[in-house]
């Protein structure tokens, strides 16, 4: 259990900071790129949406779990004008056997989708667990993938992030 908690403890940040892959940002920079001009419950309807469009380029029987989005801070931008969407979840296939399947598919359909993988192979945790980092740079989202092959029961763990929005003038970012 301690293993698994370190796990997760390290895979949001990590996703925040490997989510801005290098086509979502400036090549010179680590800035998180626009996303433009929302409410933060907008925006996070529109990453749930991007989620849905993953889980459906799967391709295999399972099931996700019910997590929602969160709003987090930009780095380097005001707090109280500037926010970004956080949605993690699973995805657990019906057969342990699906998950090289899974992860297959979603390698080689993203890509079809408009993303850009950027990252790909093994992880550097004890499990070598297969980790896949993709941006979409039209959708200003970046998906961040591990296959955790080890745990029980096998799963996708999933953290689909935003780029950087602006609130619109006169209102205030709802936290969630």
């Amino acid at each position: 259990m301690k293993t698994q908690l370190g796990a997760l403890a390290l895979t949001a940040p990590l996703a925040l900071v490997t989510l801005t892959g290098c086509s979502m940002s400036d090549k010179e920079s680590d800035e998180i790129p626009p996303a433009g001009t929302s409410t933060s419950r907008a925006a996070s309807a529109a990453t749930e949406r991007v989620s849905s469009e993953i889980y459906e380029l799967i391709g295999v029987k399972g099931k996700a779990s019910d997590s929602r989005p969160t709003v987090t801070d930009c780095p380097n931008k005001d707090t109280q004008t500037h926010f970004r969407i956080l949605h993690p979840w699973s995805f657990y296939p019906a057969s342990a056997g699906d998950l090289d399947v899974a992860m297959e598919r979603l390698r080689t359909e993203l890509p079809k989708k408009g993303w850009e993988i950027v990252e790909y192979g093994p992880d550097t945790s004890k499990n070598r667990n297969l980790s896949l980092t993709a941006d979409n740079d039209e959708k200003r989202t970046g998906v961040h993938i591990v296959q955790m092959s080890k745990n029980d029961p096998p799963k996708l763990s999933l953290d689909v992030v935003s780029g950087c929005y602006q609130v619109p003038d006169g209102q205030e970012i709802e936290r969630f």
